[in-house]
């Protein structure tokens, strides 16, 4: 009996010592593999632009352009260029939700949780300001979201939140971050995962975090309890110079995910279609601002066209209105495509390099993900609504001084012959009193918020979507008596909208139309108006 029993034990040992063998040569794919920070961060700041899989801002700034009138599609009546959206299992203009959720969601609460077991604090700083950013990112883009039960991996179901929940989680994280990087240090390991970024540039993610907050606070605008000393407390503690500028960048090897999505490689900027098209062309609005036909600059050619904005066939900078397509345009008025094609026989193809391509569309390009200029306005805006003028003034040159510089410095490829932006030009600019009043008196809401309108073009789209629902598309300049947003018009809202402006994105479909429908259906989520819901954050 005993020699029974030992036997029992001994193939115990021996079935027990197999078995972890086998767990160990055959990890279940369905359980966490622990990772080093370093190896996780590289993934999370790529989804900062456009990830490998072509999910980030960039992927919806496509679509959202159009509401903004940085972009008209290249097809007639787009139902972005009319403010409607697109409602699928193929996720159209879904992106936002995903990154936060899913791309950036898991990935950094682990490199959170696991630098913080090292105590590499770097980690859990740089994971938090990027937490901060993209759930005001998400809010603004969506209004309601899942925040308290956001990351509960046990949940089939979850809960929506307001805005205002939201809006508290963006300031708690962007405040945390800002304690873990103070307490930080950088190391070869750090600056190897935030080779893209800032390189291991710890103070720079200070300021990057502190940027946020601007941003955060910048956006309570229409409420009582806006606070525009905060936000210029913030924004002169955040990103202050080119050399501090947030951008993903990229080495463009002939691997694709190495490659800017906007760029020729990765060849997202082609395609046909009314309800899901990606083939863009620069939006009248954008290029009547910086040809001197805009009400706002009547007559002032603005040097730095020809670094942000296409030619055509007679010389000129024009756009292509919102519903009508490319080809309502005369031939030789059509801009060439942002890659540098000619549109005169309105060819959509990607060149096989990127050799003609400037700006955000090379496939190196970096693409800025918070900006000085941007920065600066944010300060304009508060001192003018505080009643200092003279510092809005001076913000406001500096704002657009620091764009001048981001273009000169970081976007000085390709540029034509003869259009190369000179001190001269930039003087002549400067000086001229229809954009930079002599008086700080003088100085108006359009004036700045314009400005930054073009400081933003292409890289800033959601941010400037988010300016624009402040100023409710087409509020009044107390000041001029005319819109802020000087010329802006919609011709033609989709039927959908009952004749409202855009305000929010509908929940992605293929989580929350799915898994998520009745909870979705409680915050009013798939009635067909939903999009024009006004934001908490824009209303008293």
């Amino acid at each position: 009996m005993k020699n029974i029993f030992y036997f029992i034990f001994i193939l115990l040992l021996i079935v027990s010592s197999c078995s972890k063998k086998i767990e160990e040569a055959y990890l279940s794919p369905n359980s966490y593999t622990k990772v080093e920070p370093e190896e996780l961060l590289p993934q999370i700041i790529s989804s900062m632009a456009a990830n490998y899989g072509g999910h980030g801002p960039l992927n919806d700034a496509r679509y959202v352009g159009a509401y903004i009138k940085n972009y008209a599609f290249y097809t007639a009546n787009s139902v972005f260029d009319m403010m409607g959206y697109t409602n699928s299992s193929g996720d159209v203009a879904q992106s936002t939700w995903r990154t936060h959720f899913y791309d950036i969601g898991q990935n950094n609460q682990k490199m959170m949780q696991w630098a913080k077991e090292q105590n590499r604090l770097q980690f859990v700083g740089v994971g938090k300001a990027i937490e901060a950013w993209s759930w005001l990112m998400l809010t603004d883009y969506y209004g309601d979201v899942i925040v308290k039960q956001a990351f509960e991996t046990d949940r089939l179901v979850f809960n929506y939140d307001d805005q205002e929940t939201a809006y508290n989680k963006v300031r708690e994280c962007a405040m945390e971050a800002i304690e873990n990087l103070e307490k930080s240090s950088t190391d070869a390991k750090f600056a190897e995962g935030d080779k893209f970024f800032y390189n291991g540039d710890i103070n720079k993610w200070k300021k990057f975090a502190n940027s946020v907050l601007a941003r955060y606070y910048n956006h309570f605008s229409n409420k009582s309890s806006y606070k525009p000393d905060s936000a210029i407390f913030y924004a002169e503690r955040g990103i202050s110079s080119t050399d501090d500028i947030a951008a993903v960048k990229y080495v463009a090897s002939n691997v694709s995910a190495t490659n800017n999505f906007y760029g020729p490689f990765r060849n997202n900027l082609a395609g046909t279609g009314t309800t899901s098209p990606t083939a863009i062309r620069q939006n009248e609005y954008i290029a009547n601002m910086m040809n001197g036909t805009n009400s706002a600059f009547t007559g002032v050619q603005d040097p730095r066209a020809w670094y942000l904005l296409r030619g055509n066939v007679n010389g000129t900078i024009k756009g292509v209105a919102s519903v009508a397509g490319q080809t309502a345009l005369p031939a030789n008025d059509r801009p060439e495509s942002f890659f540098g094609v000619s549109q005169v026989a309105a060819s959509n193809a990607a060149p096989a390099n990127d050799n003609n391509c400037r700006f955000i569309f090379r496939n190196d390009s970096p693409i800025p993900v918070i900006t000085d200029a941007e920065m600066k306005f944010i300060i304009a805006e508060a001192a003018f609504r505080k009643g200092d003028k003279a510092k809005a003034l001076q913000a406001y040159k500096d704002g657009i001084n620091a764009h001048f510089n981001m273009l000169t410095t970081m976007f000085n490829k390709n540029i034509p012959a003869g259009k190369e932006i000179t001190e001269a030009t930039k003087s002549a600019y400067m000086t001229n009193p229809t954009i930079v009043p002599a008086s700080a008196n003088d100085l108006t809401l359009t004036n700045i918020m314009m400005q930054k309108y073009i400081a933003m073009f292409g890289y800033g789209v959601l941010e400037t979507w988010m300016d624009m629902r402040r100023y409710h598309y087409t509020d009044i300049d107390p000041q001029t008596g005319k819109q802020v947003y000087a010329d802006f018009t919609v011709s033609t809202l989709d039927s959908r909208n009952n004749g409202k402006f855009v305000y929010r994105y509908y929940p992605r479909y293929n989580s929350e139309w799915v898994w998520n429908f009745e909870e979705l259906k409680k915050i009013g989520g798939t009635n067909t108006d939903y999009h024009t819901k006004e934001l908490w954050i824009t209303t008293p």
